[in-house]
């Protein structure tokens, strides 16, 4: 080889660079500088690159969110938050007002009422599912729930049905997923509950999907033996968007994605955009998914503001959620 070419190399591999201004060193938590402190661990995430920085982001947003006296603050969370111990976390939240509206699936409704009247096991996620289900055993992730937990809250669940259908029969009022929700809390009335909290500080719960698990299987059951039993969604989602728009900011935290992370960021979307929001998910967006979706793409339909403080956390809320409680909830 040449040395014109030699030469050539070199220039490439060495190329010129003009040096970063104004960026933060990267520079990760160091046990003999900072010492074991809690502050000092969340106090290095932001210089230590990568996702780290985005939780030390979304960190920064709920406090300034918390801050804000006029943002009405909203937490989103899929089933598994409650199905994992981010229930207690969630319960926590609810039980000392930190948050003022919440939003979840079926399952976030039913295992948090279910986990009252008997506990989840951890297990591992490589059981076998034919050996599970000959024992009558339902895997979440690593976590396992007995089907009887399930028959358990359906004998708990059908006298709440009963008393609604008779009211509805005898008033002609139509009650919501809301309203079975706080029924739901106030029937089991336990200190453990996210919804027992909710009923009692009247936390509005919001369930769009509240026929999508064992509730939905129960009332269709149900049903059959109380015919035209209904739920009225209309009013659900009349309520839900009513908080928005009497709301002077708002915020959200909002654990997993689907259907919790759309409907709040599309009520937004009705007063042209929210204030602070913070999505934690492992979802990409190269499926064009509203799951995998990063904060611009809600600024594109009106549902973030364009100046929103917003992040996104692409990582495990188990994992992410304890910290941003200790970042900037405690106080």
């Amino acid at each position: 080889m040449d040395d014109d070419k030699l030469t050539a190399a070199r220039n490439h591999e060495f190329h010129r660079s003009v040096a970063p201004t104004g960026l933060p060193e990267v520079r990760g938590f160091d046990p003999d500088a900072d010492g074991w402190d809690l502050d000092a661990v969340l106090g290095r995430l932001g210089t230590t690159g990568a996702q780290a920085t985005h939780l030390s982001r979304a960190i920064s947003i709920c406090r300034a969110m918390r801050a804000d006296t006029e943002c009405t603050i909203y937490l989103g969370y899929t089933s598994n938050q409650v199905s994992t111990g981010n229930r207690e976390i969630i319960r926590w939240l609810t039980q000392h007002k930190k948050v003022h509206v919440l939003l979840t699936t079926a399952g976030g409704v039913e295992e948090d009422i279910i986990k009252c009247i008997a506990p989840f096991s951890v297990s591992r996620f490589e059981e076998d599912g034919k050996e599970l289900r000959e024992k009558g055993l339902n895997r979440i992730g690593n976590v396992l729930v007995p089907n009887d937990h399930y028959a358990a809250f359906e004998k708990f669940l059908l006298p709440i049905l009963s008393g609604m259908a008779d009211e509805q029969e005898k008033t002609g009022v139509v009650h919501t997923p809301g309203d079975l929700i706080w029924k739901l809390g106030a029937a089991i009335d336990d200190d453990r509950s996210i919804y027992t909290w909710a009923w009692r500080n009247r936390i509005p719960a919001f369930c769009p999907v509240i026929t999508d698990g064992s509730i939905g299987d129960i009332i269709f059951f149900f049903e059959h033996q109380h015919p035209g039993f209904k739920l009225d969604l209309v009013a659900e989602t009349k309520r839900f968007h009513a908080i928005t728009l009497d709301a002077k900011k708002t915020g959200a935290l909002i654990l997993g994605a689907g259907v919790v992370k759309h409907m709040i960021l599309n009520s937004n979307m009705l007063r042209n955009g929210m204030d602070y929001c913070v999505y934690v998910n492992t979802a990409q967006e190269f499926d064009a998914s509203d799951s995998g979706a990063r904060p611009d793409e809600a600024v594109s339909w009106g549902k973030l503001l364009p100046d929103a403080q917003a992040v996104k956390v692409f990582a495990d809320a188990t994992i992410v959620l304890p910290l941003i409680m200790a970042g900037a909830f405690r106080e």
